[in-house]
């Protein structure tokens, strides 16, 4: 039997229990801080000093940060919920699936052009909107569609993967990685678009590049020998899957003006960032919105739209709960006083270095904390009230903090085999990870490499 890992949520209660037992090993101290304008407090850099001897927190200080975590994060824990209820009633629809239909049915013989356009797509929809999970369902058709132009089964596993590491590492406005970090942080969600819009067409050509080449390197052998994946891939348990590859919903009229409305509100929320600056309630609202609009346009009756809308909600509970455990992490480390005092641990080493170089160990840093913290939002509330203020000490923005956050969180999800959305889109494929990890980590070097000089010009640019 292979060894699993624990659940993400079971794992923030270890780390909870490891905090409450730093809370009683690590002196208490504190820095002077000071507060913005948008109310966010920041450290001010050589104003650490030990604090007299503070009470030990007790053993049942995790049950009681849990439901103060809840109500602290509450704003968060909405946007959630109300981003998860509106992709139910999407889903409802057929129309994100129908759209994807459209595009693989369109270059499923062009084998260059499906590699393209659909990293591409898949990496707009995960920067943008952070999805994911709803790949699992088209890993299938992807592996079935490869296996009939004689690709290799990876190549359909690193059109969906490659894809969404990249959306997620290099995201725009997803509400699940870089928004959120951006609200703990205390920088308005969503700015920096430009900047983050560059980079991500950047690594994703990088992506596209690195899936192409290893095409071309592959096809001039024996497509049925260029892999066991292939094979796997075309076994009897997937041939279910393959036989039905075409299984699209149609693309019809109510589906169409569903997508544009989706469309609409990309625009709406672009629009909002870059001119109203708008915060976590305004985006909430306007997520909530397409939840209506979607309702009515697609003609969807009330009963039907209420489950399909607590249907998607509930199916992001778990990423709401790992919200609120990872808060109460904070929480403890902030009750017990010993959060500055592992800021102050952590940035000694590192003041001796100039800011460019210190973020680019912060970029490690995350890198190394994805392995194990998998879930994206889970690593930004557990990372970003210690990486946050460790980049005031350093002299290092916030904003280019995010930047590592995302970074770290996306590229190395690519990789770590902590990441359950990974072993999913593997086991459907038939790809096994010791194959992808020789097909991933060149490109895992790439990214990490550019990640690196993109820290630098961040903190060159006063990002």
């Amino acid at each position: 039997m292979k060894p699993r890992m624990p659940p993400n949520l079971l794992l923030m209660l270890g780390f909870m229990a490891l905090a409450l037992l730093a809370t009683w090993l690590i002196p208490a101290g504190a820095y002077e801080t000071v507060t913005n304008a948008q109310g966010a407090s920041s450290i001010i850099p050589g104003t650490y000093r030990p604090l007299p001897e503070v009470e030990r927190l007790p053993p049942w200080a995790i049950a009681t940060a849990i439901p103060r975590a809840l109500g602290q994060a509450q704003a968060v824990i909405f946007f959630i919920l109300l981003v998860g209820g509106a992709f139910g009633l999407l889903r409802h629809t057929g129309a994100i699936e129908a759209a994807m239909g459209q595009v693989l049915r369109r270059f499923g013989h062009q084998p260059t052009g499906l590699i393209v356009v659909g990293t591409l797509v898949f990496g707009f929809l995960s920067a943008f909107f952070g999805m994911a999970s709803e790949y699992i369902a088209l890993a299938g058709i992807l592996a079935a569609l490869c296996a009939a132009m004689r690709l290799d089964a990876v190549v359909a596993s690193a059109i969906l993967l490659v894809g969404y590491g990249i959306g997620y590492g290099a995201s725009t406005t997803s509400p699940f990685s870089v928004v959120l970090a951006q609200d703990i942080a205390g920088v308005p969600p969503g700015s920096g678009l430009l900047f983050r819009c560059v980079v991500l067409a950047v690594a994703l050509a990088i992506g596209v590049h690195h899936i192409l080449a290893y095409r071309q390197r592959t096809a001039a052998r024996e497509p049925f020998e260029v892999a066991t994946p292939l094979t796997s891939a075309t076994a009897p348990e997937n041939r279910s899957t393959m036989e039905h590859a075409g299984d699209f919903p149609p693309m019809n009229a109510v589906r169409v003006r569903t997508l544009a409305c989706l469309a609409l509100t990309l625009v709406a929320l672009l629009v909002g960032i870059l001119v109203a600056r708008w915060s976590l309630p305004q985006l909430s609202a306007l997520f909530l919105g397409l939840a209506f609009t979607v309702a009515v346009v697609a003609r969807i009756p009330a009963t039907d739209a209420c489950n399909a809308f607590i249907q998607g909600a509930a199916r992001l509970t778990g990423t709401a709960l790992l919200v609120v455990f990872a808060r109460a992490i904070g929480l403890i480390l902030e009750d017990g006083q010993v959060l500055h005092t592992i800021i102050h641990a952590t940035s000694t080493p590192l003041q001796g270095l100039t800011p460019h170089v210190a973020a680019v160990c912060m970029l490690a840093m995350q890198s190394l904390l994805d392995v194990a913290i998998s879930s994206g939002t889970g690593q930004a509330f557990a990372t970003m009230p210690i990486m946050a203020p460790l980049g005031d000490v350093l002299g290092i923005s916030r904003q280019t903090t995010v930047l590592a956050y995302q970074f770290g969180a996306g590229f190395i999800d690519m990789i770590t085999p902590t990441n359950p959305f990974l072993l999913a889109i593997l086991g459907v494929t038939g790809v096994g990870y010791g194959t992808w990890f020789r097909f991933i980590w060149p490109l895992i070097v790439k990214l990490l490499l550019m990640a690196a000089i993109v820290m630098v010009i961040a903190v060159e640019t006063g990002f």
